[in-house]
C-alpha cells in the first residue's frame, strides 16, 4: 500500500507532496536507488508520480530522517528545496504570480498555505525597512525538523526570486537551528549572510522588495483562481480551535501573540473568541501555552540559543519566568530538556 493511499483523519496535519517531489532525483543524484531507499521505511515511489497527493506531517519527517540517515548528507532537506517554488504551491502558487505585486503575493502565500500544509505556517513579517518571510513547524515531536526548516527556508528563497527576478537580494537567511558542520552547500546557493542558532527560520529582505510588480500578472486570471481557491478553502476551514492555533505560532514569534490581536484577526471581539474556543473544549491560554512549549521545545532541541532569548522570543520577562513556565508544561527545567535531548542523540 503506498501513503497516497492511507487513510488521513480530519484533525490529522498534512502536506502536499509537490514541494518533496524531488527527492527521488536527489537520492539517485547522491548515487542512492530511490524505491529501495523508500521501501526500507513503507513507502511507494508512486507517491511522487502526482504532486496532489497527500501525507500526513509526521510520515512525511519521518521519510526525511531516513534519508538523512541512509545517505548520511546533512544538507537533504535543502537540495530538496533547491527544486521547489511558487510552482509547487498549486492553485496558490498560481495566484501568486498573478499578483499586482510582491506584497499581494505574498500576503495570498500566508493567506492560503494551509491548502498546501497544515503542520506547519508561512508568516510575514514588515517592520521599518526590512521584511521577513518565516516558517514555523507548528505539528509536535516532528522529526527532522533542521532539515525540514532547511527546505523551507530555501523554497522561500526560490520564492522571492520568482517574483522579484534579481531585483532583491537578501539581507540575511536565517536558520533556528545549530550551525551544521559542511556550511559551503549553503553558501554557494544563497550567496547572501547566514544565522545559524537564530530564534526563527527565514529569509529577511529589504522591504522596498514589496513594492514591485509581478512581471505578467494578469487581473482577470487572478480574479478566476481567487474564485476556485475559495471554493477549495471552505473545505479547508477545520474547527476554530485549529485556526486560531496556526496564527499563535506567527504571531508569538513577532510578539502579536495578545488575546486582542489574535481576536482581531478573525474580526471579532475578545470575548466572542473565548466562547468560541470553550464550545472547543479548550481556552486561548491553553493554546497559547501550547505554542509556547513547542516553540520552546523546537529551539531548546536545534539550537544552541540562550535560555535568557528564548524567554525574550517568548514574552517572558526573564529566564526564570520561563523556566517556571517551561517547568508547569513539562514538569521539567529547560536545561535539563535540552541535556537530555543532546544525550538521546549520541547514544
Amino acid at each position: 500500500m503506498t501513503l497516497t493511499k492511507e487513510k488521513l483523519q480530519s484533525s490529522d496535519t498534512t502536506v502536499r507532496i509537490a514541494t518533496l517531489i524531488a527527492l527521488p532525483a536527489v537520492l539517485k543524484e547522491l548515487g542512492y536507488e530511490p524505491a529501495m531507499v523508500l521501501a526500507e521505511i513503507g513507502f511507494d515511489l508512486s507517491l511522487f508520480d502526482n504532486p496532489e497527493n497527500i501525507i500526513s506531517y509526521a510520515k512525511r519527517s519521518q521519510l526525511i530522517r531516513h534519508c538523512v540517515n541512509q545517505t548520511g548528507c546533512s544538507h537533504f532537506g535543502h537540495l530538496i528545496g533547491r527544486h521547489a517554488d511558487t510552482s509547487s504551491f498549486g492553485l496558490v502558487g498560481l495566484l501568486m504570480l498573478q499578483s499586482t505585486d510582491v506584497a499581494t503575493a505574498l500576503r495570498s502565500l500566508v493567506r492560503f498555505a494551509h491548502l498546501h500544509v497544515r503542520g506547519a505556517v508561512i508568516y510575514l513579517e514588515e517592520k521599518d525597512d526590512q521584511a521577513f518571510l518565516g516558517y514555523s513547524i507548528v505539528q509536535s515531536e516532528i522529526e527532522a525538523q533542521e532539515q525540514i526548516e532547511d527546505g523551507a527556508v530555501t523554497i522561500a528563497f526560490n520564492i522571492l526570486r520568482n517574483l522579484c527576478d534579481t531585483k532583491c537580494h537578501p539581507s540575511n537567511i536565517l536558520f533556528a537551528h545549530r550551525k551544521p558542520v559542511n556550511t559551503h552547500p549553503f553558501r554557494q546557493f544563497f550567496k547572501a549572510p547566514l544565522s545559524f542558532d537564530a530564534e526563527r527560520s527565514g529569509v529577511l529582505f529589504p522591504a522596498s522588495c514589496l513594492q514591485q510588480p509581478v512581471m505578467g500578472a494578469n487581473p482577470e486570471q487572478r480574479r478566476l483562481l481567487q474564485r476556485q481557491i475559495d471554493q477549495l478553502e471552505n473545505s479547508f476551514r477545520g474547527d476554530f480551535a485549529e485556526q486560531v492555533r496556526r496564527v499563535l505560532h506567527p504571531a508569538l514569534l513577532t510578539h502579536q501573540a495578545s488575546a486582542d490581536n489574535i481576536a482581531a484577526l478573525f474580526s471579532i471581539q475578545q470575548r466572542t473568541m473565548h466562547r468560541r474556543l470553550k464550545t472547543c473544549s479548550t481556552s486561548f491560554q491553553k493554546l497559547a501555552d501550547e505554542s509556547r512549549f513547542e516553540i520552546a521545545r523546537q529551539l531548546l532541541e536545534n539550537s544552541s540559543i540562550k535560555l535568557s532569548q528564548i524567554a525574550e522570543t517568548l514574552d517572558y520577562a526573564d529566564a526564570s519566568a520561563f523556566t517556571r513556565a517551561f517547568r508547569r508544561w513539562s514538569g521539567t527545567i529547560p536545561s535539563l530538556w535540552r541535556e537530555r535531548y543532546q544525550h538521546e542523540l549520541t547514544v
